[in-house]
């Protein structure tokens, strides 16, 4: 399967959470940055238009071919579909409709869910925000694999294997390492959701179901959109835990990409956080 990787562990440190003492630091120096925290008033009409485009699409495939359905799952609607899973990550921030208002922004969320396939938007929020507050504790944060992943996946055909089985991952990782009973909004997500697929399948078939389904797990693997889930977190360089892509990419993923800059101001929407760099472009040069 491979060369067996050359550490055995993680790297640990008892050092804090790094963003909080980052954003004290800047933001003392660079208070102007504050002018770009608040909610996008666009957002909400950028997920609009791609739930009603993939709404379109599973309307179109039902009677294409499965060599195209699959084609344009994996190269489309897992598109789009990984793009609406970042409208969610920004909605668990409140950015859609800002913090005065919660219940829209997790309406919006549910919205956004339906043509991914995959009940999430409610149940996201408090892991992504514990990820946020306890960035790189092997207990708390669910962002981090466990070590069992570690130790099964050593090997470069593992690694492989793993990132091909990354949807089944990052989605049970939580159940399994930090359980929580679901509340009212999350099981009005899954059942609307399951109603959802269902009225799919049963009206327009499984070609538009698998094209839906299939697009959302092909977009979470061994796919270009999907490489922040690496590129984000993996310690590339020995002290620096977080990491920033500022190419093209960003165009389709909300700038999940200015990762450094958002776990800095979490705050500041994706569509502002370039302008983050021009405040603060000693950071952004490095992306680290």
């Amino acid at each position: 399967m491979g060369q067996h990787v050359s550490r055995t562990d993680f790297e640990w440190t008892e050092d804090q959470e790094p963003h909080a003492p980052r954003r004290k630091e800047i933001l003392a120096k660079y208070p102007q940055i504050k002018r770009l925290f608040g909610y996008d008033p666009k957002f909400k009409w950028i997920v609009t238009a791609m739930v009603l485009t993939q709404l379109l699409m599973l309307y179109l495939v039902k009677n294409w071919s499965w060599y195209t359905v699959l084609g344009l799952a994996y190269c489309f609607g897992g598109v789009i579909n990984h793009s609406l899973m970042l409208a969610i990550h920004e909605i668990s921030h409140n950015l859609a409709f800002g913090h005065a208002r919660p219940m829209a922004n997790k309406i919006l969320g549910i919205f956004a869910n339906l043509p991914i396939g995959l009940p999430f938007a409610c149940a996201f929020k408090k892991y992504h925000l514990e990820h946020h507050r306890y960035q790189g504790d092997d207990e708390l944060d669910s962002d981090i694999p466990t070590s069992l992943e570690a130790k099964l996946f050593c090997t470069t055909g593992g690694k492989l294997l793993w990132l091909f089985l990354q949807p089944l991952f990052y989605a049970l990782r939580p159940v399994f390492t930090r359980p929580r009973s679901p509340t009212k909004l999350e099981l009005f997500n899954t059942v609307l959701q399951l109603s959802f697929n269902f009225a799919v399948f049963y009206f327009l078939g499984a070609k538009s179901l698998v094209y839906m389904l299939g697009g959302s797990l092909l977009a979470m693997g061994v796919h270009p959109v999907a490489g922040h889930f690496i590129s984000e977190h993996y310690m590339f360089k020995k002290g620096f835990e977080t990491y920033s892509y500022y190419g093209p990419l960003n165009w389709i993923t909300f700038n999940v990409g200015y990762h450094n800059e958002h776990h800095d101001f979490p705050a500041v929407p994706g569509s502002r956080l370039p302008q983050v760099c021009s405040y603060v472009p000693q950071v952004c040069s490095s992306g680290m």
